[in-house]
């Protein structure tokens, strides 16, 4: 195996054993989250399907398709339970997990699970066992509207709504937890798929994907800073040993731990996971060192599926497994798996954040911006823009464009600017060239901290004074706090009096930076 880097840069490093990242030149630490990736158990459509395949010769020369239609059809559920099967692995899942979470992971356990029966049953006997005793503080649960499987809510095409928020909680009160909703476009009193107005198509679920991972990225990156801030000690570098941790077995997961780490439990979907696992791998998950050296996301394997990830921030992950199923296999087998852990040096593919791109902004024709980052704005305005998500984002809404105002858009004149932390994008607006009208401004919270939105505003006001189409630069903030943001960026008010709505925003501000 290779030796450790010893320089800052970080070349092509390879991972090796080491005790202390005191040792590495930069003195580099990896703090990390620890994150389970996890497919529900067999439901009863799956049971459908399996039998329709053998029934009617699927995959042979013999295969009887209208037959197979028929009667998928005719049995399918638009949101179906477990079947026996899969009650059995929902309880199994929960033998392993029970243990495992209460010696290794940190009070509370992040749960983020999938609107879908069948993913509620699956991690509901894991939630019974965890909570017993803890008076419903051992689990953290966000039902996430956004997380459901590909094509949605429906019956031979047919919406279906969904349940809603009451409807879900019935299911989880045997367990003993309250859970907190996300990403249910209609409100958690209507059906997480209630704004649906057919079986979502394939384009809209990968849409849906990048949403979801972004979503994902900064439910992540707010925790890291949080535990920072606060100074929790269930956020370390987990691939550092302390000597009274030299007994401790890294592949071991029943063994109580001397420090318990923060533990984030995803419970989804075959497809919908593929489709997510495939922005961390190849999609989003980059970074750019300044010398312009490309680091992937990339695979761990051991010697030898919950999927097992551990997050480092900034859209930075490494996959420690895939697809593993210790619960179906025997608790006594973990001794035989061997290699692959952080403590074998992998972090250190990581590139270190001192030396990343922080904020580099490119401007371009909104039509002629590339898909990755078109999809990248796109999910950032959805999210942040949109009514039925919410945000802390004091960017989100603040310079949001009324329909009126939306309608006198000319596309042919509007650029997109986008700040990057390497291939992220963290923020982004739209300036019209014939107007001047800067609009749909949103900035990621987490990059709050870095200086991504005045870059973003200072890009704009270079291009405008260059390109010299335009005397001064409108917008049309609507929070207090954005008002408060331009002013500092050199924007003067044209009118100080608006009207507030019921929400705390204020309509018909007006503030212009002259060139």
């Amino acid at each position: 195996m290779a030796s450790a880097p010893k320089n800052s840069t970080l070349k092509h490093p390879s991972p090796t054993p080491r005790k202390s990242s005191e040792d590495i030149g930069e003195k580099q630490v990896c703090r990390s989250i620890s994150i389970r990736m996890i497919r529900h158990s067999e439901s009863q459509n799956n049971q459908v399907y399996r039998d329709a395949r053998r029934i009617f010769k699927g995959g042979t020369p013999e295969f009887d398709l209208q037959g197979w239609i028929k009667y998928v059809d005719d049995r399918r559920s638009a949101d179906p339970g477990l079947s026996a099967m899969g009650e059995v692995q929902a309880e199994k899942l929960a033998g392993y997990l029970e243990p495992h979470l209460r010696n290794q992971a940190s009070s509370p356990v992040r749960f983020v699970v999938s609107p879908m029966k069948r993913t509620l049953l699956t991690i509901l006997p894991t939630l019974t066992r965890l909570n017993e005793g803890s008076g419903g503080e051992a689990c953290d649960v966000i039902i996430n509207g956004f997380y459901h499987e590909s094509e949605g809510c429906h019956t031979r095409e047919e919406v279906e709504p969904g349940m809603n928020a009451e409807q879900i909680n019935k299911i989880l009160e045997l367990s003993g937890v309250k859970a907190s909703y996300v990403g249910f476009q209609n409100g958690e009193e209507n059906g997480w798929y209630s704004h649906g107005d057919g079986p979502e198509t394939r384009p809209e679920s990968e849409e849906r994907a990048a949403k979801f991972y972004l979503w994902m990225v900064e439910f992540l990156d707010q925790q890291l800073y949080e535990a920072e801030e606060q100074n929790q000690e269930d956020v370390f570098d987990a691939g550092v040993t302390l000597p009274e941790e030299e007994h401790e077995r890294d592949h071991d997961r029943f063994g109580p731990r001397t420090r318990r780490r923060r533990t984030a439990i995803f419970v989804g979907h075959g497809d919908f996971m593929s489709l997510v696992l495939k922005r961390i791998v190849a999609g989003f998950g980059h970074a750019v060192e300044k010398e312009s050296i490309p680091h992937r996301s990339a695979f761990v394997h051991t010697n030898t599926g919950i999927t097992e990830l551990e997050y480092f921030g900034n859209g930075k992950f490494l996959i420690m497994s895939s697809n593993q199923t210790p619960h179906l296999s025997g608790p006594d087998d973990g001794h035989l798996i061997t290699g692959g852990s952080l403590k074998d040096g992998w972090s250190y593919l990581m590139p270190n954040d001192k030396f990343l791109l922080d904020a580099e902004v490119t401007i371009a024709f909104s039509d002629e911006v590339q898909p990755h980052v078109q999809e990248q704005t796109g999910a950032l305005r959805s999210l942040y823009l949109s009514k039925g998500v919410g945000s802390n984002s004091f960017m989100a809404d603040m310079n949001h464009l009324d329909v009126t105002d939306a309608a006198d858009r000319d596309a042919s004149n509007e650029l997109t600017v986008v700040v990057n932390r390497g291939l992220q994008v963290v923020g982004c607006a739209s300036l019209d060239e014939k107007t001047g009208r800067l609009s749909d401004v949103v900035i990621r919270p987490s990059a709050r901290r870095s200086q991504a939105a005045e870059s973003l505003i200072e890009a704009v006001k270079s291009h405008a004074r260059q390109s010299q189409k335009v005397e001064k630069i409108v917008v049309q903030p609507k929070t207090d706090e954005g008002r408060a943001f331009f002013k500092k960026m050199g924007f003067e008010f044209v009118n100080d009096v608006g009207q507030y709505s019921e929400d705390g925003t204020c309509e018909n501000i007006r503030m212009e930076c002259k060139l």
